[in-house]
């Protein structure tokens, strides 16, 4: 069984996603963190984002770099919504996460592009979604706890410009599938979110 779960930056499709890698006892990954591998490939290595040919030779990094903490920063978060903007990093990480769906058993996968690129024929889509005000609120409260100084007014611009960027970009855009549920998380708890995303997943596998 293939989940895919797709949704914007902070309305809680890594967690559901992981809840339901745990509920199914299915390999869970979280495809944001390969962008974000390679945006901190590119800060490490002093390159520069908007340019596809720095991107594209940040693409080669090796797996345990995805268990690094600073892939979590917001500052790699900024230059991930860049750089996979690009279409040939895109199609240089695209192989990479098709195989982890079609290892045996399934997969959950979360990301932006999942269910229409990725995992097209995924036996259940979710599309999870927030407002853009209660996910900045949430990613707020996330890097307070980190210690940083960052302003709740600059936390939700950020969040827009990357809904933008995520939803404008040519190849590859943010876009809900055709065949997912939605799943609004604005005022759910984390555990009627889950039990939501379990109802629905239960389902579509069902029908």
């Amino acid at each position: 069984m293939i989940i895919a779960v797709d949704g914007p930056a902070a309305s809680g499709k890594g967690t559901i996603a992981r809840a339901l890698s745990r509920h199914y006892n299915l390999p869970h990954l979280d495809t944001g963190l390969l962008y974000r591998a390679v945006a901190a490939t590119v800060l490490r290595d002093k390159l520069t984002p908007e340019r596809e040919a720095d991107a594209i030779a940040a693409c080669g990094f090796e797996d345990r770099l995805l268990e690094d903490p600073w892939l979590r920063s917001d500052e790699v978060g900024q230059i991930a919504s860049v750089v996979s903007a690009h279409a040939l990093v895109r199609a240089a990480l695209l192989q990479r996460q098709r195989r982890f769906a079609a290892q045996p058993g399934g997969a959950v996968l979360d990301g932006r592009d999942i269910g229409t690129v990725i995992a097209p024929d995924a036996h259940a889509k979710l599309f999870v979604k927030a407002t853009p005000a209660i996910r900045a609120r949430r990613r707020h409260l996330e890097l307070q706890k980190q210690g940083s100084p960052v302003t709740y007014d600059k936390v939700l611009a950020d969040i827009r410009a990357r809904d933008e960027r995520d939803a404008g970009r040519a190849n590859a855009p943010m876009m809900m599938a055709a065949d997912a549920a939605p799943l609004d998380t604005s005022f759910l708890s984390i555990e009627a979110a889950v039990q939501r995303a379990v109802e629905l997943v239960d389902a579509r596998v069902a029908a």
